[in-house]
Order: C-alpha cells, then structure tokens, then sequence
C-alpha cells in the first residue's frame, strides 16, 4: 500500500505536467495577449488624444511635433530595436516560414516587444498615421513565441505553435474579432491549417477574446450599421465599381511601397541611405502639411473620421482617402513601427464616401463597408480575412455576399499592380544571417632555413590574405536587418 501510493502520486504529476505543457502554457500566453492588447490599446487611444488636444489649440503646432517626433522615433528604432519597424506582421511571417528558433530569437524578442509599444506610442503622439492592429499581432507572436523557455524540450513545432496562436490571438483581441483570427492564421499567417495545431490556435483566440470583453465590454469595432431587407437594385453595379476603384487604389499603394526606388527621386534616396533620421523628419513634415490641409482628419489611424462616417455624423473632404493615402505612405517609409490596417479601413470609408456621389440612392453605411472591405482586400491580398474582419467590426451580416464579392473582386484588381504586401516584405527578413567572422588563424612561426630555400620561398607570390585584405573585411560593417519598407530597400 505504502508503495502504491507513491507510484500513483508520482503518475498524478507526470500527468498534470503534461497537461500544463499541453494546453497550460497556451492558455497563460493567451490572456497575456489579452491584458498586453487592451493595455496597448488605452495607450494609444491616450496618446493620440494628447495630439489632438495640442492640435487643436495650436493648428501649425504639427510642423514642429511631427517631424521631431519621427526623427526620435528612426534613431530609437534602428539604434535599439532593429526588427520593429513597420506593422510587424511581416516578421511573424518570416519567423514562420523559416526556422522559428532563429528568426524569432531576433524579430519576437522581449526588446522588440517592448520597442514596438514603445515607438509606435511615440509616433502616435506625433500624429502619425499608423494603426495598433499590425503591432498587436508582433507583440502577441512575441510574448507566446518567448514562452519556449517553459518546456523543457523545445523544438520547432512547439515554437511555430506559439508563434501562430499568440499572432491570431493578438489580432483577434485588437479587433474583438475571434472569427477573423482564425481565418488570418489560415489565410495569411501559414495559408494551411493542420489538425494538431487547430484546438490550441482556437482556445487561444478565444481566451484572448475573452480578456479583451471583460475590460472592454461587449463591442463591435465600429458599431453596428443597420441594413433593410431590400436592397437597392444598383447593389451589383456598386459592388463591381467599388471593388475596382479599391482594388486600383489599394494596388498603387502596395506598388509604392514596393518600389519606392522607381518613384522617389534620387536625392531623396541618398538621404535615406546617409542620414535616415532627416529623411524620417522630411517625411514627418510632409505628414504634419496634408494634415493641416485636411482640416486634421488625417492624423492618427482614422478610426475616428470611418465611425463617424458609419453613424452619420462625420464628414470629411472630398479628397479625404487621398491625402490619408499620402498620409500613410509618409508614415510608413521611415521604418517607424505602426499598422495600416484601421488606416486603410479608414481609405477605404473615405472612397466609400466618395462613391455616394454615384450611387446617392444607396445608404451610405452600405457603400462604406463595401469599400472598407474593398481597399483592405486590395492592400492585404487576403479577401477573406478582410471580409470578415469587416462583418465583425460592424456586425454586417446581411452583406456577407456583397463583402465576399467585392473583396475578391478587390484582391484580384490589386495583384495587376503588386504581389502580396506582407509576403513581399517577409522575404526582406527572410535573407540569410549573418554568420559570425572566422576565427583568426595563428601565425606559424619562421623557422631559419638554408639560404637557397628562403631565396625560393621569398620569390614566391603569398596565397594568404594581404593586411590591407584583412583589414578592409574585419572593418567591414555588419549586415543589418532590412526594414520594411524604404528607398534603399531591394525589390522582393
């Protein structure tokens, strides 16, 4: 008796560490996604509005804020938390698609974590025009990816498990979207879903979600639109134009950043190159003026003018989604940490609104989701993602074909002018590391030798490297992590 006791309470414990490694582990990263993603963002929702209070009080007060503030934000960044830069999706991507261990030791650590929050706060209080959402994803991926160090015996498997729960938990949270968490680890993330990792991603959106109602409260993203149950005989004609001019819009955008070398002059190029904080302040001042030419609507991540726009009680300019667009492209080609995905929801509304002008029958809620759905299909290339991130931020079931067929539609116009943004970025990280230099060999020391053997030796051409040789390799600098986005940035 007294030794079937140990035996069964040995077993017990065998078993209960089992079970915390199997799901105990998931289930304390989830709600750290949870509690980090709401905390993340009432930081940010506080540090825009301290922009607006300065702005609204001292309209030309940006020109001096902006650009400062996205000098500080580049030196931070490529000074400190190289890996940071940009939404962050991209390098939960390439962490992967390549070896989890490695990449995600170097873009999902506990430094980037911290320099994400803490820069894209930085550029939100300049005014910048970025997001929370895309962020969200590379702190989540983070805080499950840093996890591994609590099973004994971590591998690849365990790691990319971690990775992908902890950047669909993340944006799940963001958005109080659960459903489109998942449809984003499918169809972005890893484009499979494979059984043994299905019940863990799951579990893990679902308790982030939770975290995220119970300090938030029962929400949707920007309220709930109020659709009749007849629709207007123009929906299909709205729906095909709507997808076209998103498409093209948001296919421009992509080949922007893509190709930035084909665009930018070359002055400004060789700025970037040399001196990326005056080029990160150039590009600050140009936001800091549409800005103020917008009457302001176009700082911050535009979640304010689309919400508006869906209760009837904004307005905006006409070339709203332009200057956003202009707006977005200056935020994000410094490499400062920031999303775009609630600034191409808010382009997106913008184009909504414009196409009013057309189709003055239709309600106005109804041609703003169309074209929310439609500009972020056409930037993410990933339709299905965007239109159900978009039914749950407005709680539009009853237009999930017409959001079905515009973001497809959306997706297939934007691939004419660029491949799939985040894909194409991901493959700037996915370059090989830098190997660490050779050890240096020893000198082998002269020994004397007959004189007519040292003439044959002397009159030889040397097969070793030269001082001038290795000098110039052991002062040659470092490889770098590539940025996202950038004019010195190679094509993918």
């Amino acid at each position: 008796m007294s030794r079937a006791q140990p035996l069964l309470s040995s077993g017990i414990v065998r078993r209960a560490r089992r079970l915390w490694r199997q799901y105990g582990i998931f289930w304390l990263g989830a709600i750290a996604v949870g509690l980090v993603a709401v905390l993340y963002a009432r930081l940010i929702d506080w540090g825009y509005g301290e922009f607006l209070a300065v702005q609204r009080e001292h309209v030309w007060a940006p020109l001096i804020i902006t650009p400062t503030v996205a000098a500080l934000a580049v030196w931070l960044t490529r000074k400190f938390f190289r890996g940071a830069e940009g939404s962050g999706i991209p390098q939960v991507i390439a962490t992967l698609h390549s070896k989890p261990g490695e990449y995600g030791a170097r873009l999902l650590s506990f430094r980037i974590l911290l320099g994400k929050i803490a820069v894209s706060f930085l550029a939100i209080l300049g005014g910048f025009t970025i997001g929370r959402e895309g962020p969200t994803v590379q702190v989540g991926a983070a805080l499950m990816f840093n996890l591994r160090k609590l099973y004994p015996r971590s591998n690849a498997l365990i790691e990319r498990q971690l990775v992908l729960a902890g950047a669909a938990a993340g944006l799940s949270a963001a958005f109080n979207t659960p459903l489109a968490g998942i449809v984003f680890a499918i169809e972005e993330l890893t484009r499979s879903f494979e059984a043994r990792a299905s019940g863990v991603l799951i579990t893990a959106i679902i308790i982030a979600g939770v975290i995220a109602l119970g300090l938030n409260g029962n929400y949707t993203y920007f309220g709930t639109i109020q659709i009749g149950a007849h629709f207007p005989d123009l929906l299909a004609v709205a729906v095909l134009l709507t997808a076209i001019i998103t498409g093209i819009a948001g296919g421009v955008f992509c080949w922007l950043l893509l190709n930035t070398a084909r665009w930018i002059p070359a002055p400004l190029r060789q700025l970037h190159g040399e001196r990326p904080v005056a080029f990160a302040a150039l590009c600050g001042f140009v936001i800091a003026v549409v800005g103020i030419v917008s009457g302001g609507t176009t700082f911050g991540s535009g979640y304010a003018e689309a919400r508006g726009l869906l209760d009837g009680h904004g307005q905006i300019p006409v070339f709203y989604p332009f200057l956003k667009m202009i707006s977005m492209v200056g935020s994000y080609l410094p490499g400062i940490p920031g999303g775009i995905f609630a600034p191409s929801l808010s382009i997106g509304a913008g184009f909504g609104n414009l196409l009013h002008m057309v189709f003055g029958s239709m309600q106005l809620p109804m041609l703003i989701a169309l074209a929310m759905v439609g500009y972020l299909a056409a930037v993410t290339q990933s339709p299905i993602t965007s239109f159900v991130i978009v039914m749950e931020m407005i709680n539009g079931h009853a237009l999930v074909i017409s959001l079905m067929a515009t973001a497809l539609v959306a997706s297939r116009v934007s691939r004419f002018f660029a491949p799939p943004l985040y894909e194409a970025l991901s493959e700037r990280y996915v370059a090989p590391l830098p190997q660490p230099a050779p050890a240096p060999v020893p000198e082998v020391p002269e020994v004397d030798a007959p004189e007519p053997v040292a003439e044959a030796i002397a009159g030889e051409p040397s097969t070793g490297p030269s001082i001038e040789s290795s000098t110039e390799s052991s002062t040659e600098p470092p490889a770098e992590t590539p940025t996202e986005a950038g004019p010195t940035a190679p094509r993918p």
